[in-house]
């Protein structure tokens, strides 16, 4: 089957699943994500169990408005650091379980966790998003509430393209977990909304709308439904929100548009970057907002009413075009704040030949000259992107090569990426930075994690089978060396692809992975 006919039949497909649904609501799965053939032909585990040995350094300082660092969203806290103050799991006897959300799609794409450890998710199907309260240890969903469909969904169904689909981040994708357990999110209204979840006096759960911010007056939002097949204006949908450290809520939109809405008042104000593109999430310290667009680094502060305004702007290579593992012609990370008091601040490029890791003093006061810490390119020559953020803790970065990885139909009958992972250091006295180890790993399109509780780096890898068998793996690699301890078999077949989503580490050590059916879980059992 060529690629081509392949996208028109999951296209088929994903338009009479869509076209049987649209009428009602879907059940919940109650079920593992089904296994491909050969997934007893390949191992279910290799290395051998890690020895804890926590890293040293201080956590990013926790943000006031958000959860406990580790519990509040994708990038773990406020600075975007994505490492987690306890221990993943170890390699002990793992065990691999999961849970389908859907027929097609239902991939859980950022996992937060409420005081009492319960996951509060956003889960993709291809009859739009839903938040869902999870039983952390059985997966089984305690609540649902659905979200408003995405005109991407709508395209895709009417005009059978799934890359529409694929290359959305907006519509709640980018959530977080609040100070009081609520989740905020920027619908495809182009609303913000705020969720609390509570336990019912029969012992149910349910979702309520605690608060309702609409933009609509601020952002174009002529955007495709059902009823409105062939829109005639803009439709401008917001990709992330995030909190600053007074409580304002920040939010950004594909094309260009940053805001700020003040929860106490409902005031919104916002700006335009002409010609730009943003489809990544941001970062915040308490002295200023990281955003990264497709042409540049910014970093903002509000006004008085709350209108943001730009501190400095730093230009970066953007190459020539978009490369296969990118979603855009741009930077695909979400900047890092990291170093001693957040002083630096880290992304990637998209140069043409090799991708450069960029590193920059945060300061206000430091001159232009001065800004660029270091520049260093990864990976090979002409095969090198990434489409997810970077690991930050003390002045160390990891990155991950997404290049060649497009979406769940990319890797199939046995393909993989050409990998690499690395780590680089900035110098102590910030003269430039170093690079201190190269793995081969191939993790196609994950947003990778660190447990600073046990120094295991986590990665969900696929090496290429001739035989084949599309097999997913948990991999553990030393954050101190780069070398491999451990795979842990997740499971087989397109439905254990990733597909751009994250690993989150529970507080209870269990990793956490989304995946295009839903959501999957390792722990260690021994």
């Amino acid at each position: 089957m060529s690629r081509r006919t392949l996208h028109r039949a999951l296209g088929l497909a994903l338009a009479l699943v869509a076209g049987t649904a649209v009428a009602g609501p879907v059940p919940a799965q109650a079920d593992p994500i089904p296994e491909a053939p050969g997934h007893r032909l390949v191992d279910a585990y290799t290395g051998a169990p890690a020895v804890a040995r926590p890293l040293p350094g201080a956590q990013p300082p926790q943000h006031p408005y958000l959860a406990p660092n580790g519990r509040s969203g994708m990038h773990a806290d406020g600075w975007g650091s994505a490492t987690y103050p306890w221990s993943g799991p170890l390699g002990a006897h793992p065990r691999a379980d999961s849970e389908r959300m859907a027929l097609l799609g239902g991939e859980c794409a950022n996992v937060t966790f409420d005081r009492a450890g319960r996951i509060v998710t956003v889960c993709g199907t291809f009859t739009g998003f839903l938040v869902k309260l999870l039983d952390p240890r059985t997966l089984a969903t305690l609540a649902e509430y659905r979200l408003p469909q995405r005109p991407s969904t709508v395209e895709a169904i009417t005009r059978l393209d799934f890359s529409r689909i694929f290359k959305d981040t907006s519509g709640g994708a980018y959530s977080y977990l609040d100070d009081q357990d609520r989740l905020v999110l920027a619908d495809s209204r182009q609303h913000i909304v705020r969720l609390a979840h509570r336990q019912q006096p029969d012992g149910d759960w349910e979702f309520t709308v605690t608060d309702d911010w609409d933009l609509t007056a601020r952002v174009p939002h002529d955007c495709v439904t059902w009823t409105n097949l062939y829109p005639t204006g803009t439709c401008d949908p917001v990709t992330s929100v995030m909190p600053d450290w007074r409580g304002r809520i920040w939010w950004v939109t594909r094309q260009g548009r940053v805001g700020t809405v003040d929860p106490g008042s409902g005031r919104v104000r916002s700006i335009r970057l002409d010609g730009e593109e943003i489809q990544n999430s941001f970062s915040v310290a308490a002295d200023g907002v990281s955003i990264v667009s497709d042409h540049a680094l910014y970093e903002f502060t509000a006004a008085a009413d709350g209108t943001p305004a730009v501190v400095w702007r730093q230009t970066y290579d953007r190459g020539t075009g978009t490369k296969p593992g990118s979603v855009n012609q741009g930077s695909g990370t979400t900047p890092d704040i990291f170093g001693d008091g957040g002083r630096y601040v880290a992304i990637t490029d998209n140069a043409d030949d090799r991708m450069h890791v960029l590193v920059y003093r945060r300061g206000a006061g430091v001159t232009a000259d001065r800004r660029p810490v270091c520049e260093v390119p990864v990976f090979r020559s002409g095969a090198s992107t990434t489409d997810n953020s970077l690991i930050s803790w003390g002045d160390s970065l990891v990155v991950e090569n997404n290049y060649g990885y497009g979406n769940v139909t990319s890797l199939t009958f046995g393909r993989s990426v050409v990998g690499g992972v690395t780590r680089i250091d900035v110098r102590p006295d910030g003269s430039g930075c170093d690079t201190v180890w190269e793995s081969a790993e191939r993790s196609p399109s994950v947003v990778p994690k660190l447990s600073t509780g046990n120094g295991l780096l986590y990665l969900y890898t696929k090496d290429p089978d001739p035989l084949g068998i599309d097999a997913w793996y948990l991999t553990a690699v030393d954050f101190r060396t780069g070398r491999t301890r451990w795979k842990q078999l997740v499971g087989t077949g397109a439905g254990y692809d990733n597909n751009w989503a994250p690993i989150t580490l529970g507080p209870d050590g269990t990793a956490y992975v989304g995946v295009f059916n839903g959501l999957a879980a390792v722990r260690d059992d021994g």
